[in-house]
């Protein structure tokens, strides 16, 4: 009977990686059956330690210089975008795995570390295979972490289903599977947190694997861009936001009026659509102003009882 089938190798006695280990060596070490189609999973923890970014300190001392733009802050919790693009709890910077007194940075460039041991990989041993750098993060909607890609190369990163057809003919709009986050987290499962197996190898997927001479996109594409991030900003943070009028482009893109009037309606402004305006029972007041601006809304500067949406 057919059907599909993916498989993950993630071997024991990879041992401790220090600055300047050549990881395309300890790769080919660690899989002398490579083949052509396979997947490489590295962890960046150990990119990184190749690469010379463990430092002395704490995540604390070093979280404003790899902070790009908070997003969320609950005691002891920071959430923030970091020089990456990627959104992670402290900036993605680790002290686990590493020394008392240690914390371990994310790679400069993941894409770059991808394509780098996808190149060497090609050249040591003549096969073709994708390398998928992994780091681990939480998710907005759900408890606990996985981890996901954050770079690629050689592998088709995003499956856009855009213009497919399902067995009922149902047309397929939004369904775009992150192939190299679910390859991310089918090797964590074989590598697992307190195991020491810090590379994986997964098999069954060479259908995804580009050829060659094609790097593809990079994990880099998966990132979502900020203003269609419905979680650009904590609860706090938004509320915080939209009274003192900053931030604007974590809101989006300016609502349709008949939303606005119904937020303003929420919390006692009338307002009424008037084109493309929204006219007010009288001149905005902060509450106004706030709902308007979360909205993707202004004050028009002559007319204060008059919202319109916001340009860049």
């Amino acid at each position: 009977m057919s059907g599909g089938r993916i498989e993950v190798l993630a071997p024991d006695g990879i041992g401790e990686v220090a600055a300047g280990a050549d990881l395309v060596a300890l790769l080919v070490d660690a899989f002398p059956d490579l083949a052509d189609g396979d997947v490489v999973v590295v962890t960046s923890k150990i990119v990184s330690k190749a690469d010379g970014r463990t430092t002395p300190g704490t995540r604390e001392d070093l979280l404003a210089g790899q902070t790009v733009r908070v997003v969320a802050r609950r005691g002891p919790t920071t959430i923030v975008e970091n020089r990456l693009g990627l959104v992670m709890a402290a900036a993605g910077i680790d002290n686990s795995n590493v020394e008392a007194g240690q914390v371990v940075l994310l790679p400069h460039d993941p894409d770059a570390s991808a394509r780098a041991l996808r190149t060497g990989l090609l050249a040591t041993t003549g096969h073709n295979v994708a390398v998928v750098v992994t780091d681990t993060a939480g998710r907005a909607w759900r408890q606990g972490q996985t981890d996901l890609a954050i770079g690629a190369a050689g592998f088709v990163v995003l499956d856009d289903h855009a213009g497919r057809v399902d067995s009922y003919g149902n047309p397929l709009a939004v369904t775009a599977p992150a192939l190299a986050d679910e390859v991310a987290g089918a090797a964590d499962l074989a590598q697992g947190k307190l195991a020491r197996r810090p590379v994986a190898v997964v098999r069954g997927l060479a259908a995804h694997v580009l050829g060659a001479d094609d790097d593809g996109p990079g994990a880099r594409s998966l990132r979502r861009p900020l203003a269609d991030d419905m979680f650009a900003l904590g609860a706090r943070e938004a509320v915080v936001a939209a009274l003192a009028g900053e931030s604007a482009e974590a809101f989006g893109a300016p609502a349709p009026a008949a939303d606005l009037v119904a937020a303003l309606a929420r919390v006692g402004v009338t307002g009424a659509a008037d084109g493309e305006r929204v006219r007010l029972a009288g001149e905005a007041g902060p509450e106004a102003r706030a709902v308007a601006h979360a909205h993707g809304w202004v004050s028009d500067r002559d007319v204060p009882a008059v919202l319109q949406p916001h340009l860049p």
